[in-house]
């Protein structure tokens, strides 16, 4: 039982070509229509390869069921992967272009715009001379996070509805809406879909394995300021734009994404609005370490107090929100389906990669949930932007590990 490099990357191109941009201002669920299109899509493929149960439901969330090849009591598996694309750069009318034996140079993106990527700029992607490169054409993101994994799962399971020669217990399939935008497990039915653990495919180069992830929270600066005219401004004004790059400059600037890395946690400006009047900082906060992370937490709370002693009302007034946590203390008491995913790999030739995550997926909050959830790689670079590529055959592994994974 094989699965075709070619028919694997026909899923991908096609499911890319769904703009499922996740929309952080809307308030519903999914947040943009086209997710319900996809999961509808796909819920109709699963049903025609024999998963009769596939559907989706209010929430957008598309459920399906590989039944049992063995009688008996059996673990049940989960196998997830989310609908949207990053908000971040444009998902609309995605164009994959395909490199086949990938000579290792440059890659034009874009001649009109002399949009290039280029080696000496991302230079892993060297490692895939002579095999199969997927880019977007410059204009828009490529959808490989998390289309990616999608497509490795609908290959698979391809496979396992049209041949019951793999001994496998039952096997669930959920795509999830608006992971990009932190909502991706905020209504999912974790008891509905009765897994006894997952595996999520949302994760980067052949055979990274994930079971760490940050600790994570957001925090939004609210400056109110006291605009008076310059000519006579002296003593009176406070003009909240100061405050904000005063506020900026207290954190500490070799705790940013762009000067960390490994398991370095950081502060990251996502946001700043205003006037003299108003004036408003976002900010996303990450580490690894619980003890560390609610330091950081605790530096935004001095530096708002600090700077408000200095005025005889406050003009700061700071929202912090946790979003998830390390899924790596609740995935350590079931162990062995981290050792499960390592021989699943090691099964199809690849030699396991372990990595702490630089951000979250769906499993970290599923793992808290009730659900313990490792991320495994599909083959995908660079997302959230214009230079994000996807080596094809390391979808391909993804999606023949998930044969290996399955067994009993």
């Amino acid at each position: 039982m094989n699965i075709d490099i070619t028919a694997v990357l026909e899923r991908f191109i096609r499911y890319a070509g769904f703009d499922t941009q996740s929309n952080p201002a809307s308030a519903s669920c999914p947040s943009t229509p086209g997710q319900r299109v996809l999961a509808e899509l796909l819920a109709a493929e699963l049903r025609d390869m024999g998963a009769a149960d596939a559907a989706v439901d209010g929430n957008g969330y598309m459920m399906a069921t590989i039944p049992a090849t063995v009688s008996g009591r059996t673990p049940v598996t989960g196998l997830i992967a989310h609908l949207d694309t990053s908000p971040d750069y444009c998902g609309a009318n995605v164009r994959p272009q395909v490199i086949q034996d990938y000579d290792g140079g440059d890659i034009v993106l874009n001649r009109a715009k002399n949009i290039v990527l280029r080696t000496a700029e991302f230079p892993e992607i060297r490692q895939y001379a002579g095999q199969t490169i997927v880019t977007a054409g410059g204009n828009t993101l490529l959808g490989a996070d998390d289309k990616a994994g999608i497509a490795a799962i609908m290959s698979a399971a391809s496979c396992l509805l049209s041949h019951d020669s793999v001994p496998h217990g039952a096997i669930r399939i959920a795509f999830t809406p608006d992971e990009e935008i932190g909502r991706g497990a905020d209504k999912f039915d974790v008891q509905k879909f009765g897994a006894d653990f997952a595996y999520t495919f949302d994760g980067g180069a052949l055979g990274e394995l994930e079971y760490e992830n940050f600790n994570a929270a957001e925090a939004t600066v609210h400056i109110t300021g006291n605009n008076i005219h310059p000519g006579c401004a002296k003593g009176k004004m406070i003009n909240a734009l100061n405050v904000a790059t005063a506020f900026h400059a207290a954190l500490p600037a070799g705790e940013r994404p762009e000067t960390t890395g490994g398991r370095e946690g950081f502060f990251h400006l996502t946001r700043l609005n205003g006037a003299e009047e108003q004036a408003s900082l976002h900010y996303i906060i990450r580490d690894f370490d619980r003890t560390a992370f609610r330091q950081r937490k605790a530096t935004l709370e001095k530096i708002a107090g600090d700077i408000n002693k200095t005025y005889t009302t406050p003009v700061v007034r700071l929202q912090l929100h946790d979003q998830y946590y390390n899924m790596y203390e609740k995935i350590l008491p079931h162990f062995f389906i981290v050792e499960k995913a390592k021989a699943a790999m090691q099964a199809v030739g690849i030699t396991p990669v372990i990595t702490a995550a630089r951000g979250g997926t769906d499993g970290a909050r599923l793992s808290f949930m009730g659900l313990p959830c490792p991320n495994i790689f599909t083959g995908g670079h660079n997302p959230h932007g214009k230079y994000e590529f996807l080596h094809a055959e390391g979808m391909l592994k993804a999606a023949e590990m998930i044969l290996e994974l399955v067994k009993l």
